[in-house]
Formats: C-alpha cells, sequence, structure tokens
C-alpha cells in the first residue's frame, strides 16, 4: 500500500468511527433519559440475562462460521492445529478473534449497567442494539478491509466503552 492509500485508508476509517461515536452519544443519551413508568420496567437479573444472551449469539454465529469453513476446507478440516489456515478460513477466524474480544468486554459492563443503573431496561436495549447492529456491519465489511469495517468495529466497541464509563461513574456515586 502506497504511503497516499494508507493516509486515504485511515481517512476512511476516522470518518467511519467519528460517525458511530455520533450515533453511541446520541442512542445512549436518549436511553439514559428515557421515561420508563413501574410497570414496564424488568428485573435487573432477566435484563442482564437477556442482554447476555444476545450478544452470546454473536460468539456463537462465529464460532459457527469458522467450523462452516473448516469442514469445506481440506487444508484446514483438520482444525487450528494442523497449521497454518488458508486464506478463506483466516478472515473467519478474525471475525472470531474480533467478536470474542467484543463479547468479553460486553458482558461484565452489561452485568454492571444491570446492577448500578436505576432503571437499566433502555441502556441495556440501546446497547444489545448497537453491539448487534455494529456485529452485523463489522461482519460484513470485514472482507473488503480496514474502511469497510471500521463502521462496524466502532458501533460494537464504543457503546460497550461508554456502557463502562456509565457503570464506572454510577459505580463512584454510589461509593460516595
Amino acid at each position: 500500500m502506497t504511503p497516499a492509500a494508507f493516509r486515504a485508508e485511515q481517512r476512511g476509517v476516522a470518518r467511519k468511527m467519528a460517525a458511530a461515536l455520533a450515533i453511541t452519544v446520541t442512542i445512549l443519551s436518549a436511553a439514559l433519559v428515557w421515561p420508563w413508568s413501574a410497570a414496564e420496567r424488568i428485573d435487573r437479573a432477566s435484563a442482564a440475562a437477556i442482554a447476555a444472551l444476545f450478544i452470546v449469539a454473536w460468539l456463537a454465529a462465529a464460532i459457527g462460521d469458522v467450523a462452516r469453513q473448516r469442514f469445506f476446507s481440506a487444508t484446514d478440516i483438520a482444525g487450528s492445529g494442523s497449521g497454518a489456515a488458508d486464506g478463506a478460513i483466516r478472515g473467519g477466524i478474525a471475525i472470531l478473534q474480533n467478536t470474542l474480544e467484543q463479547v468479553t468486554l460486553a458482558i461484565p459492563v452489561y452485568l454492571a449497567i444491570a446492577v448500578l443503573l436505576p432503571h437499566p431496561g433502555p441502556v441495556l436495549a440501546a446497547l444489545v442494539a448497537l453491539f448487534c447492529m455494529g456485529r452485523l456491519l463489522f461482519w460484513r465489511g470485514c472482507p473488503r478491509g480496514a474502511s469497510a469495517r471500521a463502521f462496524g468495529f466502532a458501533l460494537t466497541f464504543y457503546p460497550t466503552v461508554a456502557g463502562l464509563g456509565i457503570a464506572l461513574f454510577v459505580g463512584i456515586a454510589h461509593l460516595g
């Protein structure tokens, strides 16, 4: 990649990540002020469990996709211990690895949100919706390069980090 092409790719990634950040701030801000009545509230444990199941479903899909690719690859059917993966399956492994990282970060954040926020339902719903949309866009964009996957990555990552910030803020406020 030439230096000019690299800079162009960086600009594309930066624009898409900025757009995902703006969407994250907008949706989570709305979720934080959403007017929920007592009858509409779901109990905290159920909210956390439902949120976690949606997120883990993406991990299961990524695992299943790699298994499907291995089944149809003479080189890779023996599994990851048999040597270097071929080109087609490397993309699936990269998606699986990134999804595992995102899920590992998201689940404890969702649990903290469920425990610490007085009305976690709207925030958890927003976080799950953004995570799912982000994973879908990341998965679709991955084969086309960094700029194509950047928006999906950021739409998965930024909401989780924002949720972490919210949980830390509320948790520290509870201590004081």
